[in-house]
């Protein structure tokens, strides 16, 4: 739990998945569930950088797609 309890926004992915297989019924064991939020968190941060409008090496002459 020590990798979770620095990080508020992992902390409270861990605590909202947990609530989410309990509500379903299931047990859930704390290893797994640290790995898949861990997972998770890992995979939306990837999404978020590798995002065109988030890349900052473009040069300002680039012509990013206008987001509607």
């Amino acid at each position: 739990m020590c990798l979770l309890c620095d990080d508020e926004k992992a902390y409270a992915a861990y605590m909202n998945y947990l609530d989410a297989m309990e509500r379903q019924g299931e047990v859930v064991d704390p290893t797994k569930a640290i790995d898949a939020v861990l997972d998770g968190l890992q995979a939306a941060d990837r999404a978020r950088r590798d995002a065109p409008e988030n890349d900052k090496t473009l040069s300002p002459f680039f012509c990013s797609p206008v987001n509607k």
